[in-house]
């Protein structure tokens, strides 16, 4: 069942038996009112005529009756009949309504009993015992209540055309309002059933009503957002991985193909060791592929609080097993005085491989296998250079030296892929840093590189 119908049913169907379930109560409650007041009008009419016939003595019975002739009008077809203490008929009325099982009621009658209500068919009977002045007397009386059970004939007309109405009524609001929700929701359908999920843009409307349709559709869009996100990052990092490991995958073959063809087995071992490095290398690259195709496509990377120092002597004592001749300094500046000043937050694998990068390139394009790593503190930034002796970078190749495969003229027979500094300038960008190259002179290279410390977080949170 759809929902439109579902609303139609259950809420018409509980607001139609409320309303007739309240229509029957007002019904029954007044067709009581009207037999207890009715009772009452026949009661009342009785102990009149108890009190004309016993205290006024003058009165005979004749004059009773013409007064109960000219009171009848009343009381329709009313019938009264009065009795003694022995149950002795001392009274009757004019009219020609007979009451059934009268003497059966006068047997019930009692100081015990001293009331009784009964019906005969569309009469109204009661019989009561009267203590009057002393003495016992017995009535009953009989009636139709003609204007009575014409007022609760039109109220009833009343309630049932009020019924129906009411009903239709409710028939019509229900339908309306079951359309203005249902709508909504088809609408949505429709523009879900009509989207293309490779589309980055592709998002259904939004409402204005800000009610649960605008909650859905939002939820809805931000799931899309998700998707997109997802389906991006599946796309772009299968591109992004294809298109950077393809060069290195090259070499990594091609390093085969001499193995394959060397004889030496001192030369077969040295080229396999190389291998091995170059395979750790494309590793690292790929684990650092995937990280940065997660951040270009929206995903968010998981940062903690890292100092710096120690990052760089942690990098350095795994670098020093590659090769002992492999030389470090490194210089803290005096004017920092604060942990914090040391400390960035960063994503610990990217940020060490970038480091990693940077301190090998140091130690690989030297002269000395020597590299100098300075930190120094500035304006809540951490400055790190890295420093080397060796052959500079020409000016014209300065413009390439972030691109990918890019291998200029001081690398010529180094070991490498050309992918070392993007992904170190990629990894830097994503730490909201940046690096630079500068020259102090033809035979220092420098590269540095800025990130913000965890020090300039901590005074904008003040």
């Amino acid at each position: 069942m759809k929902i439109r119908q579902k609303i139609i049913l259950y809420f018409s169907a509980t607001s139609i038996v409320l309303i007739g379930i309240s229509f029957l109560f007002i019904y029954s409650l007044f067709s009581n009112y009207r037999n207890e007041e009715f009772h009452q009008r026949l009661k009342d009419k009785i102990i009149t005529t108890l009190k004309f016939l016993v205290e006024i003595q003058q009165i005979d019975n004749d004059l009773l009756q013409t007064m109960d002739q000219y009171t009848i009008n009343s009381l329709y077809q009313e019938k009264t009949l009065l009795f003694d203490e022995h149950k002795k008929l001392i009274y009757s009325g004019i009219a020609d309504t007979k009451i059934l099982f009268s003497s059966d009621l006068l047997k019930q009658l009692s100081p015990e009993n001293n009331e009784i209500k009964t019906k005969e068919n569309k009469f109204d009977v009661i019989g009561i015992y009267i203590n009057f002045n002393g003495k016992t007397y017995y009535g009953i009386n009989k009636a139709y209540d003609r204007f009575g059970y014409s007022k609760l004939n039109y109220l009833k007309y009343v309630l049932l055309f009020s019924f129906i109405v009411i009903v239709l009524t409710i028939l019509l609001i229900t339908i309306y309002l079951s359309k203005q929700i249902s709508n909504p929701l088809k609408k949505m359908a429709t523009e879900i059933e009509n989207l293309q999920l490779e589309i980055k843009e592709a998002k259904i409307s939004i409402p204005d009503t800000k009610d649960e349709i605008y909650y859905l559709a939002n939820k809805f869009n931000q799931l899309m957002n998700r998707l997109h996100d997802a389906f991006a990052f599946q796309k772009h990092a299968i591109n992004h991985i294809s298109h950077e490991l393809k060069t290195p995958i090259a070499i990594l073959v091609s390093n085969f193909e001499k193995i394959e063809k060397e004889n030496n087995i001192t030369i077969i071992q040295k080229l396999i060791k190389h291998q091995k490095e170059g395979t750790k290398n494309l590793s690292d690259i790929i684990n650092a592929l995937l990280e940065i195709s997660k951040v270009e496509t929206g995903n968010v990377i998981s940062k903690e609080k890292l100092r710096i120092d120690e990052l760089i002597y942690d990098v350095i004592e795994d670098l020093k097993y590659l090769d002992v001749e492999y030389n470090f300094s490194v210089e803290i500046s005096n004017e920092i005085i604060d942990e914090n000043q040391l400390t960035i937050n960063a994503n610990k694998k990217l940020i060490t491989l970038a480091f990693v990068n940077l301190i090998l390139n140091c130690v690989l394009y030297s002269n000395n296998k020597k590299a100098f790593i300075k930190v120094e503190f500035e304006e809540h930034k951490i400055i790190v250079e890295f420093i080397n002796h060796g052959t500079i970078i020409n000016k014209a190749e300065l413009q390439f030296l972030f691109q990918h495969f890019f291998r200029g003229e001081n690398s010529k027979g180094k070991r490498g892929f050309g992918l070392g500094l993007v992904l170190i300038n990629k990894i830097i960008a994503i730490h909201v840093g940046n690096i630079s190259y500068s020259s102090m002179n033809e035979n220092t290279n420098i590269f540095t590189v800025i990130l913000p410390s965890f020090h300039n977080i901590l005074h904008q949170n003040k």
